[in-house]
């Protein structure tokens, strides 16, 4: 197969929703339809046995929630799909914001009950800000929840997007019988039983039909033919480009946990998602069907096998081929490096590839020397851009509860730090280290793998800061900017790249200081794009 049809035939997409809305389930079912799992609950079950996932997973068995960002691919209908499956969690949303600079699209998982939670809302405003083509899957259709029109408006006006519904429920909770299919012209009849791979489907190219009437009832057909009226009246016709431009969202209604309406949003989704798109580097556009290689890391995890202490460097791919064994630049290092075994992964395995290409995952083993948002190319300088950290919303000191493994901690620190775990601030004055994170739940993570992977203990000191900000002087050598490092310098630390940062205690301080010193910007982003 050409180089172009094999970027052509790839579909990176990565699914997000507030915990609980069913991302996790989704994502199985979408694995078995493409014949990667061959039963429901393998993603669940085996993803400690056989997932290439850490020993910290304990965590995600305890709480039945998703700690990390997991890759998943599999093939369906000649079409190669890499899934991101995101936390949902929101402690552990700077992972999720991560591997959207990963993703070519995007389906959004909304619960039909709850309707859009405060978590969606975050990560669909990063989605909009990046302009990336989203799709709605709104689940659990088979229990009483809000009315689909209400749904439908609440999606429009929470998360400021335009909706195309591209299939509508027939019924809902114990009335459910199953979903029109806009998009295919079909009805797909819901038995509600999970076991069924494929429900049946009647194809209906005209609502009007008395068949109609045969199939779901006299009652329901009217309602539905009533329903897609107002449908038609309402919303945009679908049109596939400004779907690709993120302006227009198609809209999918299913339970996933049935397996329904499933194969309808995957069939939809690869005849419409994006092919692996162009990314803006700091230098130039670049386009993935470029010869030369290039990618960038978008997450590292350490002791993906906790016997062998590895640590695995996750690279999206963004043009040219990868080939095992070719040596490539480390842009930020200037150092050329060699994989003899990267990999992919195919649902619950990894696997050695000899050749990849742009929309492809690859995991690189890593010694310690690589960090989020480090660049490859075949020599080229490139620095890609939009690997972000936010400001954390929670601070603690770190202390060390065994001064006999003060190595280890240290160590232990460094490493989930580069994984992008949290983040690390030394404070100018006394050199004490602060942990920032987005979720208090993470403080537990970490204690709980720095005992586990890397033999140290610790404790935390509770810190009153409000937020970190980045600093950025106009001029470094101005007296406003030497009077600030002397007044701030309590509050003052560096982050791991040895960037100046605020530690504002409150909003009222953070205002006053601003005020005080309008030359010199404060960012709750470090990435000043």
């Amino acid at each position: 197969m050409s180089f172009k049809s094999e970027i052509n035939r790839r579909r990176t997409f990565g699914i997000i929703s507030h915990p609980d809305a069913g991302k996790t389930t989704l994502t199985e079912k979408l694995l078995l339809f493409g014949g990667a799992i061959q039963e429901a609950g393998a993603v669940k079950s085996n993803k400690i046995k056989k997932g290439a996932t850490s020993d910290f997973m304990e965590i995600e068995r305890q709480r039945g929630i998703s700690v990390a960002t997991s890759v998943l691919a599999f093939e369906y209908n000649g079409i190669k799909i890499n899934i991101l499956d995101t936390p949902g969690h929101k402690d552990f949303a700077e992972d999720t914001f991560r591997t959207l600079t990963a993703v070519d699209s995007v389906i959004v998982v909304i619960d039909v009950a709850k309707g859009v939670e405060e978590q969606t809302e975050k990560l669909v405003e990063v989605c909009r800000m990046r302009n990336i083509p989203m799709i709605v899957f709104i689940n659990k259709m088979d229990r009483e929840g809000k009315d689909a029109f209400d749904l439908l408006d609440e999606v429009e006006q929470k998360l400021g997007l335009k909706v195309v519904p591209l299939s509508f429920p027939i019924g809902m909770g114990y009335d459910f019988k199953g979903i029109y299919n806009i998009w295919e012209k079909n009805v797909n009849l819901f038995s509600g039983d999970s076991r069924k791979d494929i429900e049946e489907t009647i194809e209906i190219s005209d609502l009007a039909s008395p068949e109609l009437d045969k199939i779901i009832g006299e009652k329901a057909a009217t309602t539905l033919r009533e329903e897609i009226e107002l449908v038609d009246g309402i919303y945009p016709k679908f049109d596939k480009a400004a779907y690709l431009d993120g302006q227009i969202q198609p809209v999918f209604f299913g339970s996933a946990l049935n397996n329904f309406g499933v194969r309808e949003l995957l069939d939809c989704f690869v005849d419409i998602a994006p092919k692996p798109r162009a990314k803006q580097s700091e230098e130039r556009l670049v386009q993935p069907d470029e010869n030369k290689f290039s990618g960038f890391v978008f997450k590292i995890h350490a002791n993906m096998d906790p016997n062998h202490r590895n640590r695995l460097a996750f690279v999206k791919i963004v043009s040219g081929e990868f080939k095992r064994n070719a040596p490539y630049l480390h842009v930020r290092s200037n150092k050329k490096v060699k994989f003899s075994s990267p990999n992919a992964f195919f649902a619950e395995k990894k696997e050695i590839v000899d050749i990849s290409y742009p929309g492809d995952i690859v995991g690189l083993q890593d010694t310690g020397s690589f960090k989020i948002g480090d660049t490859f190319t075949e020599g080229e300088i490139i620095n890609y851009k939009g690997v972000p950290s936010f400001s954390p919303e929670h601070f603690r000191y770190i202390n060390n509860a065994d001064p006999l493994k003060s190595k280890q901690l240290n160590k232990g620190i460094d490493q989930l730090m580069d994984e992008g775990v949290a983040q690390l601030f030394t404070l100018e004055l006394n050199g004490r280290k602060v942990i920032g994170t987005v979720g208090a739940l993470q403080y537990e993570v970490i204690q709980y793998r720095l005992e586990h992977e890397y033999g140290a203990k610790c404790t935390y000191e509770n810190l009153n800061v409000f937020k970190a900000c980045w600093v950025e002087p106009a001029d470094k050598k101005s007296d406003e900017f030497k009077e600030f490092l002397r007044v701030k310098q309590r509050f003052l630390a560096k982050d791991k790249r040895n960037q100046l940062v605020f530690l504002a205690d409150s909003q009222f301080s953070l205002q006053m200081t601003e005020q005080k010193y309008p030359n010199i910007k404060f960012h709750s982003v470090s990435e000043f794009n």
